[in-house]
């Protein structure tokens, strides 16, 4: 009888924990439409997020200056493998460059491509209604902030 209650409450402690897992590889608080902040006079930047299913995420970043497209990067974020990435990849590149998952947490995450020079590190979360992103590799970090649309 204590063997089987035993098993019971392990089984039930498993489920949740499970459960919490799946929760933190939630990244829908990325979705939506998103426009920069805190980006450089003349120049407007946006991103926006979709879902394509549990396991794939798809975004596109672009900034305009003087209504002219002066810069565009296609992003996702894959699992694969029970793995996560996000991808990166801007039209000038002939693949996309993959980011490795570092740390994933509710409302953030962050990735390393140690390969690289700049940026290595890339990290995303939520801050109340904005959205926050830093690149940074060696001693520079570029900060970003984003208001909702």
């Amino acid at each position: 009888m204590k063997v089987s209650i035993m098993v019971v409450i392990a089984f039930v402690f498993i489920q949740c924990t499970n459960r919490q897992n799946e929760k933190s590889e939630n990244f829908d608080w990325l979705l939506g439409k998103w426009e920069r902040t805190n980006e450089a006079a003349g120049k407007r930047t946006f991103e926006n997020w979709g879902k394509i299913n549990d396991s794939t995420y798809t975004g596109f970043s672009f900034t305009l200056q003087n209504n002219d497209t002066v810069n565009q990067e296609k992003m996702d974020i894959i699992k694969s493998y029970d793995n996560w990435k996000l991808r990166v990849k801007t039209p000038d590149e002939k693949d996309y460059i993959s980011f490795k998952m570092s740390a994933i947490n509710t409302d953030q995450f962050e990735c390393k491509n140690d390969s690289l020079p700049f940026p290595n590190r890339i990290k995303y979360w939520r801050d109340g209604d904005q959205l926050k992103a830093t690149v940074s590799g060696d001693s520079l970090q570029i900060p970003f902030e984003f208001k909702k649309l």
